[in-house]
C-alpha cells in the first residue's frame, strides 16, 4: 500500500508540474507550495524528479515546436551557403537564442545553490507570485508588432537577463521572457515561440549539470516506477498545458494568470504564517 501511495504521489506531481510548467505561474514555485502544504517529501530523490519531470516538458516542447525547430535548423545551416533573408532571419533567430541562454547560465552556475538555499521557501514563492502577477498584469493589454525577422541583439540580451530572474522560485520562466519580449514591441506569438523555443538549451543544460547526481541516487531501481509515472504524467499534462497556452496567448487572456497569482500569493503567505 505504501509503494502504491508512493507511485500515486510522483504522478501526481509530475501532473502538477507539467500542468504549471508552460503557463506563467512557476512551476518551481507550485512545487514548493505543494509539497509543503500537502506534507510531501522527496527525500534523496530531488535531483532525479526534477530532471525527469523537465525533460519530460522539454519533449513536450519538442513535439509541438518540432516545424519551427526542423525550418531554424535547415535554414540556420543554409545561412552559410545561400544568404537570402529567410536563412538570415532563421539564423539570426538561433543566435538570439544562444544569446539569450548564456545570462541564465551564468547566474545559474554561480548562484543556484545560493537561491536554494535561501530562497526556496514558500514564503519566498508567495512573494514572487505576486511580483508575476504585476508583471503580467502591466503587459496584459500590450500587442507588438515586431516579428522574428525585427528582433535584434538587445532583445536577446534583455529576454535572457529576464530568464536569469526566474531561476527564483515563484517568478515564472515562461512569464518574466514573455513580458520581457512583449515589454519589447514582440508580438505574442514570436514571445510565445522565442520563450519555450528558448527552454530547450536551458533545460537541455540543467540535465547535463543534474546526470552525475542521478547516478549518484541510491533509490534509482528502487524508484524505477514512480519515477517513470513523474515523468508519463509531467509529459502529457506539459503537453497539453502549453496547446492551451498558446489559445490563451492567441486571444490576448494574460489578465487570467496575473489574477490568479495576486489571489494564490496572498493566500500563500497567510497560510504560511497560520500554520507556523
Amino acid at each position: 500500500m505504501e509503494a502504491l501511495w508512493l507511485t500515486i504521489k510522483f504522478l501526481l506531481l509530475g501532473l502538477f508540474q507539467g500542468l504549471t510548467e508552460p503557463i506563467p505561474i512557476s512551476s518551481s514555485g507550485h512545487l514548493l507550495i505543494a509539497q509543503y502544504f500537502l506534507g510531501v517529501e522527496i527525500e534523496g530523490s530531488t535531483s532525479t524528479f526534477a530532471l525527469l519531470v523537465n525533460t519530460a516538458s522539454l519533449l513536450a516542447v519538442l513535439i509541438i515546436y518540432r516545424d519551427d525547430i526542423k525550418r531554424l535548423v535547415i535554414n540556420g545551416l543554409k545561412f552559410f551557403k545561400e544568404k537570402t533573408p529567410e536563412t538570415r532571419r532563421d539564423f539570426m533567430f538561433v543566435v538570439y537564442l544562444v544569446v539569450a541562454t548564456i545570462p541564465a547560465a551564468i547566474i545559474g552556475l554561480l548562484f543556484q545553490d545560493i537561491i536554494d538555499m535561501h530562497l526556496s521557501t514558500v514564503v519566498t514563492v508567495g512573494v514572487t507570485l505576486v511580483i508575476t502577477g504585476i508583471a503580467l498584469w502591466l503587459i496584459r493589454n500590450m500587442r507588438g508588432q515586431r516579428k522574428d525577422g525585427n528582433m535584434t541583439m538587445k532583445d536577446a540580451i534583455i529576454i535572457g537577463l529576464a530568464q536569469s530572474v526566474a531561476l527564483i522560485p515563484g517568478i515564472s520562466r515562461s512569464g518574466a521572457t514573455i513580458v520581457a519580449a512583449m515589454t519589447r514591441g514582440i508580438n505574442q506569438e514570436t514571445a510565445l515561440r522565442f520563450s519555450f523555443l528558448l527552454f530547450i538549451p536551458i533545460s537541455l543544460g540543467g540535465a547535463v549539470l543534474s546526470f552525475s547526481d542521478i547516478l549518484r541516487d541510491d533509490n534509482l531501481a528502487t524508484m524505477a516506477v514512480p519515477y517513470i509515472m513523474a515523468f508519463i504524467g509531467s509529459l502529457v499534462a506539459s503537453y497539453f498545458s502549453l496547446k492551451w497556452f498558446m489559445n490563451v496567448m492567441a486571444k490576448g487572456q494574460l489578465k487570467y494568470f496575473a489574477i490568479y497569482c495576486f489571489i494564490v500569493g496572498p493566500l500563500v503567505v497567510l497560510a504560511w504564517f497560520l500554520l507556523n
